[in-house]
């Protein structure tokens, strides 16, 4: 088999073997202590099946939905439309739309993944690879003519039989006010995202945001299939439904407080404070998440 142009460079990335220490990311804060921050804590990606015959409520889409419509947008712009597609014909039409994962994008992903827990702590970024299928996460795969090809070519791959998708799009012709390249009207659909998100959490919903809809060629054909003319053009979507699989504890990370956060100037670190996080006994935990995202 004929290697992957990318296989050499990617595979030299070194790998952590060092255990890693427990730090302040361990620490989940208690729902009495902190609701809020428990349920940020616990929002994750549904990457596993969702289960079809499982339907989401009228008055739990709502919630989704009223999440949206609160979210800070520039100037109160409210530059988004949002399209609920729930029709089993029309999901079924999107999931055999070719959807190739570009090389380019498989190559940057596999640099950010580990594979062991304690590389994973140790570098406090990115992802473990058991998470992807193995075209994902071998170079080998992405040559054309591998076996494996095949798990990068239909969407229906990626987004795993929802009860619905929600499809958020923006005016193309608009933008906010001040802002080249509308970079603040970016930072108002990443509002849109999370208000859902966190709202998805909540009702105990699985989440699966779905970047590849925003793809040249995929967007023109799920606009065709939806009839979204110009300027209108898709944010992203995102795959709501009930997993079939109950979610189980797994590692997630994130940078500690001390890495990232600067007091008065870059650099000072008289971070004090920081230690007055609670910590919770662990019986007290309430880790659901599965994904590590």
């Amino acid at each position: 088999m004929k290697r992957s142009k990318y296989a050499r460079t990617i595979i030299a990335r070194p790998s952590v073997k060092t255990e890693a220490k427990k730090t302040v990311n361990d620490q989940v804060l208690s729902t009495e202590s902190g609701p809020l921050l428990a349920l940020i804590r616990r929002r994750h990606s549904s990457r596993g099946m969702f289960n079809p015959e499982r339907r989401i409520s009228g008055a739990n889409l709502a919630k989704v939905l009223e999440a949206a419509r609160w979210a800070p947008t520039p100037n109160n712009m409210q530059n988004f439309e949002i399209i609920v597609v729930d029709d089993a014909i029309t999901l079924a039409s999107i999931e055999q739309l070719p959807a190739e994962m570009s090389e380019a994008y498989l190559k940057e992903n596999y640099a950010l993944l580990s594979t062991s827990e304690a590389e994973l702590r140790e570098r406090k970024i990115g992802t473990m690879a058991s998470l992807y299928p193995r075209a994902w996460v071998d170079p080998e795969a992405w040559n054309p003519e591998s076996e494996y090809r095949s798990q990068l070519t239909y969407l229906g791959k990626s987004f795993l039989q929802p009860s619905l998708l929600l499809i958020v799009l923006y005016d193309a012709g608009t933008r906010a006010p001040g802002s080249e390249g509308d970079t603040l009207g970016l930072m108002g659909l990443g509002c849109v995202m999370e208000n859902m998100w966190l709202m998805a959490e909540s009702l105990a919903l699985g989440m699966h945001v779905l970047t590849v809809f925003s793809d040249s060629r995929v967007e023109v054909e799920v606009a065709r299939i939806l009839k979204i003319a110009p300027p209108m053009k898709i944010a992203f979507a995102c795959g709501l439904g009930y997993p079939v699989e109950p979610a189980v504890e797994g590692v997630r990370v994130r940078r500690d407080l001390r890495d990232f956060v600067h007091h008065n100037m870059f650099g000072g670190k008289d971070l004090g404070w920081i230690g007055e996080l609670e910590e919770v006994p662990k019986d007290r935990r309430q880790a659901k998440s599965l994904t590590v995202e």
